[in-house]
């Protein structure tokens, strides 16, 4: 293969891809990233590996990058990476973290993943025993115990032991996960950070918040949008990549995905969940989700996550940290400003802008420098900050905890539509919603963020929806993690269908928080929301809202709402109306992580 030698200088614009692809994905601005004050050169060698993987065998395309001066004898530690869900090894994201890190001396080997770019193979959604194995046979390629299919070894990478290179792991959303799947594959790995990546992939496109977990139990409601985004873009490959090898097509009325992922899609769009085809979809999502595989994951791990992100949201990141912690595996996290919803195309001043360059000078980049220089350049006196760190966008800056804060704060649903501090003063009373056969109310175009689209502001229909509000608080309020609600509906007719063998006829529902200014303007908190599909009507439950970082302004009013639809998912089967009952000794409550101020 033929090598090439560049140098850090400005490059052109290309867009960045983090979750859909290059033909979905909102463009934004690229440069080829430099170190200050020096003038990095590198070298770029594509190469060709044949793995087997998932009963197939296929090639994996990638560049590796060389920066001068690295040889047998001045060995460097390695970074790894790959694309997003759609992207390649070509995309502005994996691109720019190769170069990023090739810049600062690093080793980096950027590849397609499976079923993308000019890799083979079927898209298996980062499947351990399919993409992570395959991913464990690059590792074997930089630690020096293989070669490319044209003969290349690496013999100058930093080694813990024979075979065993100094390497890390960094990508977003779909090139996230892919390092948890690996690490659980592959003790070698010493460092990993994972941006805006899930946890488990059944709450991520079909999410049921009626339970204190992220994995749910009941089926909730379909993400159409963001899913059947991916998937058309998964099957779109052979048209944006023309002459793929035949590893991969695929099977089961799926070109380019297992078949598991074929059945799945099928069964979601068809907007039915009989019980054998439920639990064999939500067994899928699970085997192919760090939630059922991180019991293995040892690698000293950095989490970011965004805070405007409707398609993995900050209530996964939460679970991988709290299970990894649990555990004893060394893991922090960070919840940065941009997510999939928002930021990506032009985060806030001072954010993490990998084509910018800018690690040396922004917070989450400064951190992540510093977790590879302890764990890949074995500088073990390096501070890698706090447990927990967030973004304020009302400081342009971030504060910081031992760990999330927990609920704190409580308010009570009275009868007369207000939230109050205490349950005397709840006012009796009944008030009802009723869904009709189409969306009434609107949180986001799931795509319009990525695709630099406008999208209506968020609102809900009169008469399908119930809202509770706070008095005009005397103070700021700031509101740090994930809000809690206990409620109990009265449904006749989602209590008749109670026992159908059909969990799409269970009654579904969708919370969220809004914002309201003293002039009534309504904000929906990063136009997040929490869909449940109850388990029990008859019982109460429990709705685990997504996780916020927002300050409630002095004269403003928090306002809990619970609607009967939304447009960016499925919803009820047939006209359920809704009845929500209130009394002092027996109303819904909503429980908050407020870090300063008083919602009494």
């Amino acid at each position: 293969m033929s090598s090439r030698r560049r140098r850090s200088a400005p490059a052109s614009r290309r867009p960045i891809v983090f979750a859909v692809g290059a033909a979905l994905a909102a463009p934004l601005a690229l440069s080829a990233p430099g170190q200050a004050g020096a003038a990095a050169e590198y070298t770029v060698t594509p190469l060709k590996f044949t793995v087997e993987a998932g009963g197939r065998k296929c090639t994996v395309d990638a560049d590796v990058y060389r920066p001068a001066g690295v040889d047998k004898t001045r060995p460097a530690p390695a970074v790894l990476t790959t694309n997003g869900f759609g992207g390649s090894k070509a995309d502005g994201s994996t691109d720019a973290i190769a170069k990023a890190f090739a810049t600062r001396g690093y080793v980096a080997l950027a590849y397609s993943g499976l079923g993308f770019g000019r890799s083979g193979c079927l898209i298996s959604l980062n499947n351990p025993e399919i993409d992570g194995k395959a991913a464990s046979g690059l590792i074997d390629f930089l630690g020096g115990s293989r070669a490319a299919d044209d003969g290349t070894r690496a013999d100058y990478v930093t080694k813990d032991g024979k075979g065993d290179p100094r390497v890390g792991m960094m990508g977003g959303s779909y090139g996230g996960s892919i390092q948890l799947s690996t690490a659980s594959k592959d003790r070698r790995l010493d460092a990993l950070v994972p941006l805006i990546t899930w946890n488990d992939l059944a709450y991520a496109i079909d999410p049921n918040n009626a339970n204190n977990k992220v994995t749910p139990v009941t089926p909730g409601a379909y993400k159409y949008q963001w899913t059947s985004a991916f998937f058309l873009m998964g099957e779109a490959q052979g048209l944006l990549n023309p002459g793929l090898d035949p590893s991969r097509l695929g099977s089961a009325g799926c070109v380019h995905f297992v078949a598991e992922v074929c059945r799945t899609t099928r069964l979601l769009t068809s907007g039915r969940y009989p019980a054998d085809r439920t639990a064999e979809m939500l067994a899928f999502a699970r085997r192919v989700s760090p939630a059922s595989y991180l019991h293995r994951v040892r690698t000293p791990t950095l989490i970011i996550q965004g805070q405007a992100d409707s398609l993995f949201n900050l209530n996964e990141a939460e679970a991988t940290y709290k299970t990894l912690k649990a555990q004893g595996t060394e893991t922090k996290m960070i919840w940065q400003s941009w997510g999939h919803s928002g930021g990506l195309r032009d985060p806030a001043p001072g954010e993490l802008n990998i084509g910018q360059g800018n690690l040396e000078t922004s917070y989450v980049g400064k951190r992540i420098l510093a977790w590879f220089d302890r764990y890949l350049h074995g500088k073990r006196g390096t501070d890698t900050g706090p447990s927990f760190a967030y973004y304020r966008d009302w400081q342009s800056g971030y504060g910081t905890a031992a760990a999330p804060p927990a609920l704190s704060q409580k308010v009570y649903l009275s009868g007369d539509g207000k939230l109050v501090d205490n349950r005397a003063k709840v006012v009796p009373g009944s008030r009802e919603y009723r869904n009709w056969n189409f969306p009434t109310s609107h949180s986001e175009t799931s795509l319009a963020p990525m695709l630099g689209m406008p999208d209506p502001k968020p609102h809900d229909t009169k008469g399908t929806y119930l809202g509770w509000s706070t008095k005009p608080l005397k103070a700021p309020v700031d509101v740090v993690g994930v809000p809690k609600a206990t409620l109990k509906v009265v449904s006749p007719k989602a209590e008749r269908v109670q026992n159908s063998a059909d969990a799409a006829d269970k009654l579904v529902l969708f919370a969220k928080l809004y914002d309201v200014a003293p002039d009534g303007t309504k904000t929906l908190v990063r136009r997040l929301i929490a869909p449940v599909r109850v388990p029990d009507v008859t019982r109460p439950f429990t709705v685990t809202l997504p996780g916020i970082v927002h300050r409630y302004e002095k004269g403003h009013r928090l306002q809990f709402v619970i609607a009967a639809s939304d447009g960016a998912y499925y919803g009820n089967r047939g006209i359920k109306p809704v009845k929500v009952v209130s009394k002092p000794d027996n109303t819904g409550v909503l429980e908050l992580p407020v870090i300063r101020g008083s919602l009494g």
